[in-house]
């Protein structure tokens, strides 16, 4: 498949394969020899490491998260506001974690079926294994700042044993729901490194661990997908083109606005919440900049259509694609 300035053309090049195949190697050499352990490359006794009450490194920047930035937070007391700040941290960590789960049980499933000689047997094997060090550190993470945050809402809990069986029935839609996971957390933990923000050590480290890997993570099924799409038919197309869209945004609620138990915890307003999420301004901006990759994406797979377009732009989550992987977006219109 080419991209000629975002317009679609179908695959001509018959060395498109050789490329993806050479592609998996890379990932899977890469998965070898720069990996990372949450155990020996984050020293968490240290003692700049250590999680101490009243610490206003815990405080959300205004920058980045969409509750750091509303005025109800900032009108808070410091202690509140730091309360909050490692509360909403940890329970991010619990849903990363929790995401994690389903997609190391989808990503076995996928590869069970996949034959003798499949390149992507051997990189999905190398992605579970790295995403279950992902989940030891995130569990890491929330039992040392001491909050018994829940992660998900209850009802993508209760789902979550069912998701990753569609990766052997509709293999496409699941490699959605894996960017749907994905693209949030490492948009929200990248911008965070970018601005700079005052993180305390161990965000950092998680931060940092994790988006160095998840980069491979992520390539993996962009790859996959600009690989297997154009192969589908016109209507199979058009179908795909509409469940991209829906499939980010409902994710994307799913790992980035924190349950009840935040709001009734912290008595945060019920108005409050619905300007957070997705009410405001700046909260509907931060909602567009999340997926911009993922608009990249459609556009070299061709599921960017009209009617796809409408759809974006009804769910909140339209604009204009990337220009290149990572573009950052903290400071775009």
């Amino acid at each position: 498949m080419q991209t000629i300035g975002q317009t679609y053309v179908p695959e001509t090049d018959p060395g498109a394969a050789d490329d993806y195949t050479q592609v998996l190697d890379d990932l899977s050499a890469a998965s070898v020899h720069r990996n990372f352990d949450p155990y020996t490359d984050i020293d968490w006794d240290a003692p700049e490491m250590a999680i101490v009450p009243d610490d206003p490194r815990w405080i959300l920047s205004k920058e980045v998260d969409p509750v750091g930035r509303h005025p109800w937070y900032q009108a808070q007391p410091q202690s509140k506001q730091i309360e909050i700040g490692m509360w909403r941290q940890a329970n991010v960590a619990k849903v990363g974690l929790q995401f994690e789960s389903i997609l190391i049980r989808g990503l076995m499933q996928y590869s069970f079926k996949l034959p003798n000689g499949a390149k992507e047997f051997r990189y999905t094997t190398h992605e579970s294994k790295e995403e279950c060090n992902h989940t030891l550190m995130f569990q890491e993470f929330v039992n040392r700042t001491g909050m018994d945050v829940p992660g998900a809402k209850i009802g993508h809990r209760l789902i979550s044993p069912f998701v990753p069986l569609v990766s052997t029935v509709f293999p496409t839609i699941f490699f959605f729901g894996v960017l749907g996971g994905e693209e949030p957390i490492d948009h929200i933990q990248k911008d965070f490194l970018r601005t700079r923000s005052t993180l305390h050590p161990t965000m950092a480290a998680v931060m940092q661990l994790h988006v160095a890997e998840e980069a491979r993570h992520i390539s993996f099924a962009h790859h996959l997908l600009r690989e297997t799409i154009p192969q589908k038919g016109r209507i199979q197309r058009f179908l795909l083109s509409l469940m991209l869209p829906l499939t980010m945004r409902i994710l994307c609620g799913a790992i980035v606005v924190p349950p009840r138990t935040f709001r009734h915890r912290f008595d945060v307003p019920d108005a409050v919440m619905r300007d957070i999420f997705w009410r405001s301004p700046e909260s509907k901006r931060f909602l567009r900049n999340v997926f911009g990759d993922v608009r990249m994406l459609g556009e070299q797979c061709g599921l960017m259509n009209p009617v796809s377009r409408l759809l974006w732009r009804a769910l909140g989550i339209g604009g204009r694609p990337s220009r290149y992987r990572s573009e950052p977006t903290y400071t775009a219109a």
